[in-house]
């Protein structure tokens, strides 16, 4: 059996129908598109939008006042009265009879104070003088009085005490005080040997004044101690 090449097979032949597909494809793309012309896609909004002016502000310059006070007018002249030839002006009349009594205004006058006496403006107390009080027999003689407490001697104090006092007209020594302190009792072994001493008494105008006057009292320990 022979096969003629011009009969085939339908199934077989691929391009079988292909022009009427086509065709039918763009007959259904022309009516999707004239459709989704047709198709009215507005939509409806709920929310109403209120546009809202924006106000505008303006700045405008403040031109200062100047205030300016103006001076007040100038007083009138005065008016000037005509007086006739004939009147003459009284002058003031001065009493050349009248007279001061310089006795009475003298007499009302206080008399001064009289001048305070340069001896009662003098201090009590003097610190320094003309000639100044000085220690008879010196520091030897202070230091021979002073007795060594046993207290001190046995703590092994040592140093120097000052003392302040008053030297008064006789060259006594009166008010004493400490002004450095050692303690152990060498401050009242100081002051019991300066109420052992005198002083030549200090001159001030010739005649012997009341002065404040410092000294060391010495407290040493020797070898022997």
């Amino acid at each position: 059996m022979s096969l003629n090449p011009l009969k085939r097979d339908p199934k077989v032949i691929v391009n079988h129908g292909y022009t009427v597909k086509i065709q039918i494809g763009l007959i259904l793309s022309l009516l999707i598109f004239i459709l989704v012309f047709r198709i009215d896609f507005q939509f409806e909004s709920d929310m109403d939008y209120v546009m809202v002016e924006r106000e505008v502000i303006e700045m405008e310059d403040i031109i200062q006042t100047e205030i300016r006070e103006t001076p007040p007018p100038p007083p009138r002249p005065p008016v000037p009265i005509s007086v006739p030839d004939d009147v003459i002006m009284d002058d003031d009349l001065i009493d050349f009879d009248a007279f001061l009594d310089f006795d009475d205004a003298l007499a009302s006058v206080p008399a001064p104070p009289p001048p305070p006496d340069s001896a009662d403006e003098e201090p009590e107390v003097f610190v320094i003088v003309e000639q100044m009080p000085e220690l008879i027999g010196g520091i030897a003689e202070l230091q021979r009085h002073v007795v060594y407490p046993e207290l001190a001697r046995r703590a092994g104090i040592q140093g120097r005490v000052v003392v302040q006092f008053i030297i008064d007209e006789q060259g006594y020594v009166r008010s004493p005080q400490i002004i450095r302190s050692i303690g152990g009792g060498c401050d009242e072994a100081a002051i019991a040997a300066l109420q052992k001493v005198r002083f030549t008494p200090g001159m001030q105008r010739g005649r012997p004044v009341k002065v404040q006057y410092t000294i060391p009292v010495q407290f040493r320990l020797t070898q022997a101690d």
